[in-house]
């Protein structure tokens, strides 16, 4: 069984949850590409694969989505840089990568703004998701309606437990290539270094790094537990997935293939973020019996800190008053 009627996977060998495309008489007239940089096993791949068998079998088989996980087609910026030419045709970028593209992507990852994911959903599927589709519009890349989940974000170290904000003086650690990111632990005290997803896992076992944060699906998936010996649950920030498509690709194709992609494509992503949901409740245990110790976090002094080196004031002037009153109009005053 197979994603695609053709070899999706660029090579790869046996994959543990794959799904079998339906197959037709003719050959596919519209052939997507599609690139991400998370394992087959995570609930990103298994919800696009089903996506790609409902677009194979709604379409009679005149569209296909051939799938490349695992950064099969390169890091973020690689993809992010294919989708735009037109190499790829989707890719799924997180907020923060999509910001090193269009900035004021990034809102929905200031530090501590959401308490909860009834907060992150009404700010996602309202106010705050469609400035920020509007915005990547502008840069010839068109985006799904709905977000997929990453996760709230949590940090690991090899080192001492991180318990507060004064835990993060001088402390080494991995962030994403953003602006935002680097901009919030270089206001907590910590020496933050900006890496590609692809590069975490080595970074930390040869210690060029001692700390990263990522959501505990993330950090279960790539084994980043066999790297870190504790995990500080801080939530500090919300990140999801835009499913961007190269603008060109995507006016060009036909109008109902257009509806039949972007249903299977956003009725997915809401099943996978419930899909995040189970996940995070099972996988804690998993990670603990595998011997990553957790610990709860003072938030508040988190919050604090940041607001007293001018943190959420730096980046209210950066977003903008229109994109800093879609969020605080959902989550309250941060400032």
């Amino acid at each position: 069984m197979k994603l695609s009627r053709r070899t999706a996977l660029g090579g790869l060998a046996a994959a543990p949850l794959v799904f079998s495309i339906p197959r037709f008489a003719h050959a596919a007239e519209i052939t997507l590409r599609y690139g991400n940089n998370l394992p087959l096993s995570h609930p990103l791949n298994i919800r696009a694969a089903e996506a790609a068998e409902r677009i194979a079998r709604e379409t009679d088989g005149r569209a296909e989505m051939l799938i490349f996980p695992a950064n099969q087609l390169g890091g973020d910026t690689d993809m992010l840089s294919q989708v735009r030419n037109g190499a790829l045709t989707f890719f799924t970028p997180s907020s923060l990568v999509i910001a090193t593209l269009v900035p004021t992507a990034a809102i929905n990852a200031v530090g501590f703004a959401f308490k909860d994911y009834d907060q992150v959903w009404a700010a996602m599927d309202g106010p705050v998701g469609a400035y920020v589709r509007k915005s990547i519009a502008d840069s010839r890349l068109h985006t799904l309606e709905t977000i997929w989940d990453n996760g709230f974000r949590q940090m690991t170290t090899s080192g001492d437990p991180i318990t507060t904000a004064d835990s993060m003086a001088g402390l080494k650690i991995r962030v994403p290539v953003s602006p935002l990111s680097v901009s919030m632990f270089s206001g907590l005290g910590a020496s933050p270094a900006s890496l590609q997803f692809s590069e975490v896992y080595t970074a930390l076992q040869t210690k060029v790094v001692d700390a990263q944060e990522n959501p505990l699906p993330i950090i279960q998936v790539a084994k980043l537990n066999e790297v870190q010996t504790s995990c500080a649950l801080t939530n500090h920030i919300w990140d999801g997935f835009w499913f961007v498509a190269n603008g060109r690709q995507w006016s060009g194709m036909p109008e109902d293939v257009q509806e039949i992609v972007s249903r299977a494509i956003n009725e997915a992503g809401l099943q996978q973020r419930a899909d995040i949901r189970d996940l995070n409740a099972s996988v804690r245990a998993n990670l603990e019996g595998a011997g990553l110790a957790f610990n709860e976090t003072d938030t508040d002094s988190f919050r604090a800190r940041l607001r007293e080196v001018g943190f959420y004031a730096e980046w209210q002037k950066t977003f903008g008053e229109e994109a800093w009153g879609a969020l605080e109009g959902v989550v309250g005053s941060l400032t």
